[in-house]
């Protein structure tokens, strides 16, 4: 059954929607001689446009939702209900909230590119996972994007083709560390990584935790540590690591990841 739509609006009435969602957004800003000179807009029309007593050209129309990063949207419905560009965490009610944390994740802080990780399996316990992640950015956003373990997903008579396997998140900056939020494709499963800087000679470290979305077990853990390392262009170690990816046994790792990894400490 088809949507009942909506009512015609008169011309009047979308100047004025348009001229309340200026107000709003112009609010951020100190000066409106300064706003309407950085759009390019001369200040006596901007005024009209405020009062809803104008519209702009489509050309002028579309360097206004540039500057103020949201859509046509803006002619229908009040600006405190549009996201922006369909982004959750840097809509309206989440910005001030969660959105700091996704813009402020910079290159120079957690930079673009490959990552190893290691954690304890939590179906082996016996074992630890090694793999790959890709990390990288689109439009001001830093996501993750990887592969469960074959092995690990057979091991729990799983499928282990690649759409199965993979997952994916975003990322976003702490005072000390970041957060990452990932999940398999249809929200199957989940996790939450929290990790900060270790200083290590040249290497970029990360350490941590991984918590899953599990109900509370006698027998099994939801949360463990992890360690995160940078392998920037490192094509040998990008390969090595693609081979071994998967279940690996505790003299495996080199002291130093032991060391990070709390081998034979309980996680607190």
């Amino acid at each position: 059954m088809s949507q009942p739509s909506q009512p015609d609006r008169s011309p009047a009435e979308l100047r004025n929607m348009f001229g309340a969602n200026l107000r709003q957004l112009a609010r951020d800003y100190p000066s409106i001689s300064e706003l309407s000179r950085r759009l390019g807009i001369n200040r006596t029309q901007f005024n009209r446009y405020l009062t809803g007593e104008s519209f702009p050209r489509p050309d002028v129309l579309d360097r206004i939702c540039n500057f103020f990063d949201v859509d046509a949207r803006i002619l229908l419905d009040p600006v405190a209900q549009l996201s922006c560009k369909g982004r959750i965490l840097q809509g309206a009610f989440l910005n001030d909230f969660l959105g700091p944390g996704v813009t402020n994740m910079t290159e120079a802080f957690f930079p673009s590119g490959l990552y190893q990780f290691l954690r304890r399996s939590f179906v082996r316990t016996d074992r630890y996972i090694l793999g790959l992640v890709r990390v990288f950015r689109s439009e001001g956003i830093t996501y993750i994007r990887g592969y469960e373990a074959k092995s690990a997903m057979r091991y729990q008579g799983l499928p282990a083709d690649a759409k199965s396997r993979e997952f994916r998140g975003y990322a976003s900056a702490y005072d000390d560390g970041v957060a990452f939020t990932l999940a398999r494709r249809g929200g199957r499963t989940s996790s939450f990584n929290y990790l900060a800087n270790v200083p290590a000679m040249e290497a970029n470290v990360w350490a941590g935790y991984v918590a899953r979305t599990s109900r509370e077990s006698d027998t099994a853990d939801r949360v463990t540590r992890m360690v995160y390392e940078y392998l920037g262009q490192n094509h040998g170690v990008i390969l090595r690591t693609a081979r071994r990816a998967g279940f690996v046994e505790q003299h495996e790792l080199s002291p130093f990841q032991q060391r990070l990894l709390g081998v034979g400490t309980r996680f607190r």
